[in-house]
């Protein structure tokens, strides 16, 4: 074997490395060797490091480079230590092969964000929501792009496929046309003054002190449950019942309905009124329970309203407290111990000793033909006596259920720019607002009087307050939300025309629930009542009568428009 000669290692008694005395005896091919300098702490892991990508144009901005102080020993710099004179000149030429520099991304936040979560993979679940979460963003942007492109840039139309018709179209119902509203728009014709018929029911004097409330000292909204409000369709009225038997009209009708078929333009959800062609009579009815007994919230904004219907903030319930806001609004903002305003007759819906709200009926007629009139029945909530002059009101109530969907917060705005927040609701409830501006200008109402009704909390649908109450004149703001009076009667002497034209029966005109037009069916005699069976069931299919309760009663079940109902009759 070849041996190996260690040599002589002097030995140091003071210390690390070589003594001093044994200095020269060092061979010259160490003499000004470097070495990494190091402490007895520190782990000895590497001589030389060979693997840094050295320039000196970037040696302070590398990232692989370290910052250790005992690096710096191997940063050659071609001095004349290593390769005499020419050493500059060689190191000045010479480069790596895998010098380049790597290309600087575009967007360095955005790259370096990527290299981390390279670095650093999500969890797996993590990973799935944050998929779910881009795709419903992509989806809500390819939406609101296919919403603003039907509406041509107007931001008046949603998609309306998500939405269910009023009614339930039969298989045995004829549709007989489709009106697309297009055809609406250009119509126009105008009308003489119309005279009153008659005047019942009873009015309350309107509390000016209401035109003061701000956000700062909102008042509460109360509830009036012993005060009865009645939704009678035109048939059911015993006044036009009267007034069709004396042959005063052609067509009889009630303001909403007339008021839905002038703004008919203007809608997204869908309706309904039922046509019934008596003899020479014409009468536009609603169904019982109809969309048009409940105000739409929401209806014409690009927002999205939740589509369970158990959710406080979707179009059901929106409507159902609106309803509701608006009926308790009307009779809060009156003198309820003052005087009254009677007219000729009482209210001709309640019965005697009942609570009734204060409302007054006009029955109005209007000459539509040498030889035709409309008789409606126009509704008015209050009035007002200035100068020994009375001038009667509509009371109507806007409601805030949460500033996200509408991007306004009314306790911020209402006192500084209410101008902004009623131009928001005009863009996001056009349709109600249109028909409410319809009836005050059927009732020949002086003013028109607007509640701004919010929750008290974004999520309590039960507990509101009242913010502010501004009036306005019919005819101005008519002129201000772009609502023509002759296009308003165009449309409903269009229809009238074309309903003259059919066949004694019963029809129904429904709004499209995803197109902008209306349709014409024509339905059974029978058909919206609530004894309406088909035909009978089977015996065998038929359900046997059910056992007497313990209490000696029998449950009978009943059926109303669809809906299983329980009736206790005592025995």
């Amino acid at each position: 074997m070849v041996g190996f000669e260690v040599g002589a290692v002097p030995f140091n008694p003071d210390g690390w490395g070589p003594p001093e005395s044994t200095s020269p005896l060092l061979p010259n091919h160490l003499s000004n060797v470097p070495f990494a300098p190091f402490s007895r702490s520190d782990k000895v892991g590497r001589i030389a490091d060979w693997t840094r990508n050295y320039n000196p144009s970037r040696n302070s901005t590398n990232p692989r480079n370290s910052t250790h102080p005992s690096d710096s020993v191997f940063d050659f710099t071609g001095d004349d230590s290593f390769g005499g004179a020419g050493a500059a000149d060689d190191d000045a030429t010479f480069r790596l092969v895998d010098g380049k520099p790597p290309p600087r991304p575009r967007f360095g936040p955005k790259w370096r964000f990527q290299q981390q979560r390279n670095q650093l993979p999500q969890r797996r679940d993590e990973e799935v929501e944050a998929k779910k979460r881009e795709a419903e963003k992509e989806r809500a942007r390819r939406d609101r792009l296919y919403h603003l492109n039907r509406s041509g840039g107007h931001g008046q139309r949603r998609e309306a496929a998500v939405f269910k018709s009023s009614v339930d179209i039969q298989p045995e119902w004829n549709m007989l046309d489709q009106i697309p509203f297009s055809t609406f728009t250009k119509l126009s014709f105008s009308v003489p003054e119309p005279e009153d018929l008659l005047l019942c029911g009873a009015l309350e004097f309107y509390d000016r002190s209401y035109d003061r409330v701000t956000p700062k000292n909102a008042r509460p909204l109360e509830r009036f449950k012993n005060r009865n409000f009645f939704k009678v369709t035109t048939t059911d009225d015993p006044i036009i019942r009267r007034l069709a038997n004396e042959d005063k009209a052609t067509v009889f009708a009630t303001d909403s309905i007339l008021s839905t078929l002038m703004c008919a333009p203007r809608s997204v959800y869908s309706w309904d009124i039922v046509i019934q062609r008596v003899g020479n009579k014409l009468f536009l009815d609603k169904r019982d329970g109809s969309q048009l007994d409940l105000l739409a919230v929401h209806e014409t904004s690009q927002e999205p309203l939740p589509e369970a219907k158990d959710d406080i903030n979707s179009a059901y319930s929106l409507s159902v407290e609106a309803a509701y806001i608006n009926q308790n609004f009307s009779q809060q903002v009156l003198i309820r111990d003052g005087d009254k305003v009677g007219f000729e007759e009482p209210n001709p819906f309640a019965n005697e000793g009942e609570e009734v709200a204060s409302v007054g009926y006009r029955y109005r007629r209007w000459k539509l033909d040498n030889d035709m009139y409309l008789v409606a029945r126009c509704e008015v909530q209050s009035v007002v006596e200035v100068n020994n002059q009375r001038s009667f009101l509509t009371l109507n109530a806007l409601n805030e259920f949460d500033s996200k969907y509408s991007g306004v917060d009314w306790r911020q705005k209402l006192e500084t720019q209410r101008g902004a927040v009623l131009a928001t609701e005009l863009k996001n409830n056009a349709n109600k607002l249109a028909k409410w501006t319809a009836q005050a200008l059927l009732a020949s109402a002086d003013m028109m009087k607007l509640g701004y009704v919010s929750r008290v909390h974004p999520r309590d649908h039960f507990n509101h307050v009242i913010l502010a109450v501004v009036g306005y004149k019919p005819r101005d703001f008519a002129a201000q939300i772009n609502l023509n009076t002759s296009n308003m009667w165009g449309i409903v002497k269009s229809i009238v025309d074309l309903c003259m034209k059919l066949n004694e029966g019963k029809y129904v005109f429904v709004k499209d629930p995803s197109k902008p037009q209306v349709r014409i069916y024509e339905v059974p005699a029978d058909a919206f009542e609530n004894d309406y069976v088909e035909e009978p069931l089977p015996e065998e299919e038929q359900v046997q009568p059910p056992a007497e309760d313990e209490e000696g009663g029998e449950v009978i079940a009943a059926t109303n428009d669809g809906e299983d109902k329980e009736v206790t009759v005592e025995a």
